[in-house]
């Protein structure tokens, strides 16, 4: 019988050219959808994250960096 083998999942880390898609400060949220990607602030993303949760197949979150360490 032959393995198969599956290639990990890469995440490309968001960066300061990339905007949240309704205010347009610097997206820390990405959500991957069946129909597309939505960038978001942390603060648009906390909002909309009840809403679209269920339907995300991806929600990578990087609002730990927003923490002053």
């Amino acid at each position: 019988m032959e393995e198969t083998v599956v290639a990990p999942e890469t995440t490309t880390a968001l960066t300061a050219e990339d905007r949240c898609d309704v205010c347009g400060a610097q997206a820390y949220v990405r959500v991957s959808l069946a129909t597309g990607e939505l960038l978001f602030c942390g603060h648009h993303g906390k909002e909309n994250k009840p809403k679209l949760e269920a339907i995300a197949l991806k929600w990578q979150d990087e609002t730990d960096r927003l923490l002053v360490r």
